[in-house]
C-alpha cells in the first residue's frame, strides 16, 4: 500500500527570502525585499516591474529557468551549470474560438515554493522515492480579456524540471478548444539526438534514429539528445491526464514545438474554461546514467497514489502462449493449429509452477481472431472462449498450482466495441482469479475505431484526447475489479502509475517479436538504446528471453541479434513490473544453466542504479531484490565487443557476496556463436572490481547472492 514516509508542508518564503534562495534578480525590486512585501500584493502602478526576468534555481543550484516577458510575449530558457540548454522559447496557446493566449499577457504575480520528502512506491525500480524540489508560479493576464489568466507552474529538481499551464478563461459555452499549444523547446546548440519518428502508422514502434539534432523532424517523446560540448537533454511530459499526447516537430533549426495529437474532427483538445496541461519535462544530466538515474522526475509530477488497497497488484514473471504465433507454428485464430488449447496451456501452468513464476498468458482464447482479426475488432467477443479453451476450468488449475492465468484482451482498437463489453470482461476475469490482463490496439496509428452518438466511425490517434481518456476509464474500472493493466499499442508512459498503480508495464517501443519478423529486425544497438529514451518514461514489456537464437525467419535474416547472455541481461536492464520469460519451454529446457538466472531475477526491486553507459553504444544496470539483499547486474553492449570494469561498491559494505556469473564465452558473438557462454561463481564483497569482456551484441548477468 502506498506510504508517506515523509512530507514537509510547502512553506511560504518571506520575498525577502525567496529573492536569495531562488535566485529571483529581478522579480523582486530590492524595495519589496526590504520592506518584505509579497510580491502579490504589489500595488498595480508596480506590476510593470514583474516583467523582469525571474529566475528559479534547482535545490542543488545546477539547473537554472529564466522566465522573461517581452511586448507582451512569455518565453522560458533553461541553463545547466552556467550554460544554456534550452534558448528563449515561447509559450501559449491558439483557439478554435475566442481570444488566443500568445500576446498581450502581463505578469501579475510570482510566489514561490519548496518541498522535500519521500514516498514509498507500490512496486517499481526502487521502493523510496526522493521528491525535492524548488517552485515557481507565475500568473500572467491578458489584455483586453477580463477574466482570462495563464499560470506558468514550474518545479526544478536536480535532475530537471516541468512546467505546465493552468488556464482560466471565459469563453462561450463553457468550453475550449486548443487549436495550438504554442510551447517550444528551443535547443542552444546542436547535438545528437535519438529519436523516432511521431505521426507514422506504426505508432511507437521503430527502430531509433541517431542524427544531428537539425535533422529531426517530428519525434516522440521521450526525446533524448546531447548538446554539442553539452549536457544530455530529454524532453517528455508527465500526468496525461483528459488531453493530447505531445510530440516534438522541428519548425526552424533546432526550435521544436509541441504538436498534440488532433481528433478526428481536427481538434487538439477539448476542455472547459479551466483547464490544467500535462506537465512538459526537460531532464538535464552530464553523463548518459545521470538521465537514467534522474527519471523519477516523471512519477514525481504525477499525483499520488489514490488507491487504499494495493495488496491484490502483484508484480511477476509469466511465461505464457505468444512466441508460438509470432513465429508461426501457432495461430491465434481456430484451426488446427490453435495455440490457446486447454492442453497446451495446462503444460505451461505446470512449467510455471516448477519454476517459480507467477502467471500464464494466454493470447487468442476468445471469439472473434478468425480471419483478419486485424480488421475484425468489432466482431472480437471477450466473454465467449473457444471450444478447446477451458477457461474456468484452467484458472482454478492454476490457483490450485499456485499459478494465476494473465488475462488477454485485444481490440484492434475497435474500442467502442471493447466499452461496451468491458463490464462483463472484467467481472468475468475477477470472478476467475485473474489479477492482471494485457490488452492489445493493434491498428495503423489514427486508426483507433469509436463509433459516436449515431453509430458513426470516428478515427482517432492512439495518443490523442479520446484514446488517452479511453485508457483512463479501462484503468479506473480494472481497479474496481481488482485488476492490472499491460497495455501493448498503448498511449506512451507518463508516470500515472504512480496514481493509479495497476497500470503497471506497457508497450510503447519496438519489442521483442519485431525479431520474429519485422523487417528488419531490431539492430543489436536498439536495447541499448531503450533505456536512454523510452524507458525513461517508465516500465516496458519488452518480452526478452528469447533462447531459440537462431530460428528460421521467413526471409533468412537472422531475428535475433544477440548472445544468449545478453538477453538474460535485458532482465536487469529493461525494467517491467510484470516481466516475461518469452520463448518456448522446450527452448529453456535446452539451457537449462542460463535458464536459471531467468528463475531467480526479481520484477521488482529496493534500488536501482545505472553504472556506466553510453546511448546506443552500452550500459551498465544494478538493482537490488525488493526486501532483500540480494543484488542483480545486467551488462550489454551494441556491435562492438567492449571491455568493461564494474566496482561492487554498490553492494552492502562488510557482507560477503556469491557471484553467480552468466557472461559471453572467449569467443562469443551474436552471429557466429551465440550460444558461447560461461556460467561461474566467485566470492566477493564490496571493496572488490570485476571486469568482464562482452562481445559483438554480448552481454553479463549476475546475480549477487548475500551470504
Amino acid at each position: 500500500m502506498h506510504a508517506t514516509i515523509e512530507t514537509r508542508k510547502w512553506k511560504r518564503a518571506a520575498p525577502a527570502l525567496a529573492c536569495a534562495v531562488f535566485a529571483l534578480v529581478c522579480a523582486c525590486s530590492p524595495r519589496e525585499a526590504a520592506a518584505g512585501q509579497a510580491s502579490g500584493d504589489r500595488a498595480p502602478a508596480e506590476a510593470a516591474a514583474i516583467a523582469a526576468p525571474a529566475e528559479i534555481l534547482s535545490p542543488d543550484g545546477r539547473l537554472l529557468m529564466r522566465l522573461t516577458q517581452e511586448d507582451g510575449v512569455v518565453r522560458y530558457a533553461v541553463e545547466y551549470d552556467g550554460a544554456p540548454v534550452i534558448a528563449p522559447s515561447r509559450l501559449g496557446f491558439r483557439f478554435v474560438t475566442g481570444p488566443n493566449l500568445e500576446n498581450g499577457l502581463s505578469l501579475v504575480s510570482v510566489e514561490r515554493d519548496s518541498h522535500e520528502g519521500e514516498w514509498e512506491t507500490v512496486y517499481g525500480e526502487r521502493r523510496v522515492v526522493t521528491d525535492h524540489y524548488n517552485e515557481i508560479e507565475a500568473v500572467f493576464e491578458a489584455d483586453g480579456q477580463p477574466g482570462t489568466r495563464l499560470t506558468l507552474r514550474a518545479r526544478l529538481f536536480d535532475t530537471g524540471l516541468g512546467f505546465r499551464y493552468e488556464v482560466e478563461r471565459d469563453s462561450p459555452g463553457g468550453e475550449t478548444l486548443i487549436a495550438d499549444e504554442l510551447t517550444e523547446f528551443t535547443f542552444a546548440s546542436d547535438g545528437t539526438a535519438w529519436w523516432i519518428p511521431s505521426g507514422e502508422f506504426n505508432r511507437y514502434e521503430y527502430i531509433f534514429h541517431t542524427t544531428p539534432i537539425t535533422e529531426v523532424w517530428k519525434a516522440h517523446t521521450p526525446f533524448t539528445a546531447r548538446l554539442e560540448d553539452g549536457p544530455y537533454v530529454s524532453i517528455h511530459e508527465a500526468a496525461l491526464v483528459d488531453y493530447s499526447g505531445m510530440s516534438v516537430d522541428q519548425e526552424r533549426p533546432l526550435v521544436f514545438q509541441a504538436s498534440l495529437s488532433p481528433a478526428s474532427d481536427g481538434v487538439r483538445v477539448r476542455t472547459g474554461e479551466r483547464f490544467v496541461t500535462p506537465w512538459r519535462t526537460i531532464q538535464a544530466s552530464d553523463s548518459a546514467v545521470g538521465l537514467v538515474n534522474g527519471s523519477d522526475l516523471i512519477l514525481n509530477l504525477n499525483e499520488p497514489n489514490v488507491l487504499e488497497d494495493t495488496s491484490w497488484i502483484e508484480p511477476g514473471k509469466y511465461v505464457g502462449i505468444w512466441w508460438g504465433m509470432h513465429l508461426g507454428q501457432w495461430t491465434w485464430g481456430s484451426g488446427p493449429n490453435h495455440g490457446a488449447t486447454t492442453e497446451r496451456t495446462r503444460a505451461y501452468i505446470d512449467f510455471a509452477a516448477e519454476n517459480g513464476f507467477a502467471g500464464v498468458l494466454v493470447e487468442g482464447w476468445n471469439l472473434g481472431w478468425d480471419g483478419d482479426w486485424f480488421n475484425n475488432g468489432e466482431i472480437i467477443d471477450f466473454t465467449t472462449p473457444y471450444p478447446d479453451f477451458d477457461l474456468e476450468g484452467l484458472a482454478a488449475y492454476a490457483q490450485a498450482r499456485g499459478v494465476r492465468l494473465i488475462g488477454h484482451h485485444e481490440t484492434s482498437g475497435a474500442v467502442t466495441n471493447y466499452e461496451t463489453q468491458m463490464e462483463a470482461a472484467f467481472d468475468l476475469y475477477e470472478a476467475n482469479g485473474v489479477r492482471a490482463i494485457k490488452t492489445g490496439y493493434v491498428a495503423d496509428a489514427g486508426e483507433i475505431l469509436r463509433r459516436d452518438a449515431d453509430g458513426i466511425a470516428r478515427y482517432e490517434w492512439h495518443d490523442g484526447q479520446f484514446t488517452v481518456n479511453h485508457h483512463q476509464r479501462v484503468i479506473e474500472r480494472a481497479a474496481e475489479h481488482r485488476l492490472s493493466i499491460n497495455t501493448h499499442e498503448p498511449v506512451k508512459d507518463t508516470g500515472l502509475r504512480r496514481t493509479w498503480p495497476n497500470w503497471m508495464t506497457r508497450e510503447g517501443a519496438r519489442g521483442q517479436e519485431f525479431n520474429a519478423w519485422g523487417a528488419p529486425p531490431n539492430p543489436p544497438e536498439h536495447v541499448a538504446i531503450l533505456p536512454f529514451t523510452r524507458l525513461l518514461a517508465g516500465p516496458m514489456d519488452y518480452t526478452p528471453g528469447i533462447f531459440d537464437l537462431t530460428f528460421e525467419r521467413q526471409d533468412g535474416v537472422r531475428g535475433i541479434q544477440h548472445t544468449l547472455a545478453k538477453e538474460l541481461a535485458l532482465y536487469v536492464v529493461i525494467y517491467s513490473p510484470l516481466q516475461m520469460a518469452a520463448d518456448l519451454i522446450e527452448n529453456y529446457e535446452a539451457h537449462p544453466q542460463m535458464f536459471q538466472f531467468i528463475r531467480d531475477v526479481p520484477a521488482d526491486w529496493e534500488n536501482s542504479i545505472a553504472l556506466q553507459g553510453e546511448v546506443a553504444d552500452y550500459i551498465v544496470m544494478a538493482r537490488q531484490e525488493r526486501g532483500g539483499a540480494d543484488w542483480y547486474l545486467g551488462a550489454l553492449t551494441d556491435e562492438t565487443p567492449r571491455s568493461i570494469e564494474v566496482a561492487l561498491d554498490f553492494l552492502e559494505a562488510g557482507r560477503a557476496y556469491t557471484a553467480e556469473i552468466y557472461r559471453d564465452g572467449p569467443d562469443a558473438h551474436w552471429d557466429s556463436a551465440p550460444y558461447d557462454y560461461v556460467v561461474e561463481s566467485r566470492e566477493v564483497t564490496a571493496a572488490d572490481t570485476l571486469a568482464f569482456d562482452l562481445a559483438a551484441s554480448g552481454g553479463v548477468a549476475v546475480r549477487f547472492a548475500a551470504q
